[in-house]
């Protein structure tokens, strides 16, 4: 053994107890049950203790069960000090157990203080510890030489054995978790790479033909603008700027989608402030902001455009505040304007054909809620979503 095994603590996987079925763990606390009954029987059935004894000796068990439960959590935080003083006072308490005349309560107490502490302390804090406790069981036994040396062996064997265990099933638990880490990053890798591969296709067909479009508009535009000024050409020019402006905010939203797929969406936050850039608005973010899933930024994201696409169609030039909410496991938006009282029928489906029906649909996807309605001032929409 090198020095390092000396001074290592049993990772704190080994010092874990495993994950258990219900039938493993009733079947572990029946034996737990027998073995406890079997200590009391052993310790008070002879009938050398009155029932006043007898009721002081069962405090003192129950404290002792209590003392070795906080010393397996002291354990397995690696806290030495608590550790050692908790099982010395176990072995201090077989000791006046010793003097009280319950011999065999105290040889039973220290061996299981020299099994548990091979098991779960650092070899060099633990073998001192043993050492004592079997010396002691050795001395108050009083059996021959052959029978304390191998029941001393066994003990420590055993001690040991359940170490060397507890190692093995915490080296299991942590490969499984970093191969199921290594999965999840496999998938990962494999869902960007998807994802790239369509943000290529639609910026291939897609953004290119919006683009297209745009030429094609811009150019109708001048050529309208130099013909005569009459009630059809002033019709023609109207409809042509206002498919220019759709092609234009629909290669906006393309670019933003194409972000969202290769996961280079700028932070939340920035993208409201740019989104409520020129409007009578208030934007406030609490919490410690951190990076969103794409799901749940991209929900953010469009449940603002849809309220302040709302806010300009039925309130138009009503001041709107937007407040951004990190919280420790989900992120919160409302949006509130001042422009009034609307039943929320009108708000089901705004004029590009993506309304809050919509909107909610997708915050549910993600087991969050969406919440949309008039309050005292004007219309709020309350986003909460799982991030």
């Amino acid at each position: 053994m090198n020095r390092g095994t000396w001074t290592s603590w049993p990772s704190r996987e080994a010092l874990t107890p495993a994950p258990r079925t219900p039938l493993r763990a009733a079947i572990g606390r029946f034996v737990w049950a027998a073995v406890f009954a079997g200590y009391l029987w052993k310790a008070f059935a002879d009938g050398r203790f009155a029932l006043w004894q007898m009721a002081i000796g069962l405090v003192v068990t129950a404290g002792c069960a209590a003392v070795g439960k906080e010393f397996f959590r002291t354990t397995r935080e690696h806290r030495l000090g608590p550790s050692l003083g908790l099982l010395v006072l176990l072995i201090a308490v077989a000791f006046g157990a010793l003097g009280a005349g319950a011999g065999a309560a105290a040889a039973v107490l220290w061996c299981v203080c020299a099994v548990v502490a091979l098991e779960r302390l650092p070899l060099f804090a633990a073998v001192p510890l043993t050492a004592v406790t079997l010396v002691a069981y050795v001395v108050v036994k009083g059996d021959g030489w052959l029978t304390s040396v191998i029941t001393a062996g066994g003990l420590c064997l055993g001690g040991y054995v359940l170490r060397l265990d507890a190692e093995a099933r915490g080296s299991s638990q942590r490969l499984l978790a970093q191969e199921r880490a290594a999965r999840e990053a496999e998938a990962g890798k494999a869902a960007l790479a998807e994802r790239s591969r369509i943000a290529r296709e639609i910026h291939d067909v897609l953004a290119h033909s919006l683009s297209a479009q745009l030429v094609h508009l811009e150019a109708a535009r001048l050529l309208i603008e130099r013909e005569p000024s009459a009630e059809f050409r002033d019709q023609v020019l109207e409809r042509v700027v206002a498919a220019r402006s759709m092609a234009r905010e629909g290669l906006a939203e393309t670019r933003q989608a194409l972000s969202a797929l290769r996961g280079e969406m700028i932070p939340v936050e920035d993208f409201l402030r740019q989104l409520m850039a020129g409007e009578p608005a208030e934007v406030s973010v609490a919490g410690e902001r951190r990076q969103l899933t794409a799901e749940a930024s991209q929900t953010v994201r469009r449940v603002a455009q849809e309220a302040l696409t709302n806010t300009r169609k039925h309130a138009p030039g009503a001041v709107v505040t937007v407040q951004l909410e990190y919280q420790p496991d989900m992120v919160a938006l409302v949006v509130r304007d001042a422009g009034g009282r609307r039943p929320a029928g009108e708000l089901a489906v705004s004029g590009s054909g993506y309304g809050l029906v919509g909107m909610r649909e997708r915050a549910e996807l993600l087991g969050g809620t969406l919440e949309a309605g008039p309050d005292e001032e004007g219309f709020v929409v309350n986003l909460r979503v799982p991030a």
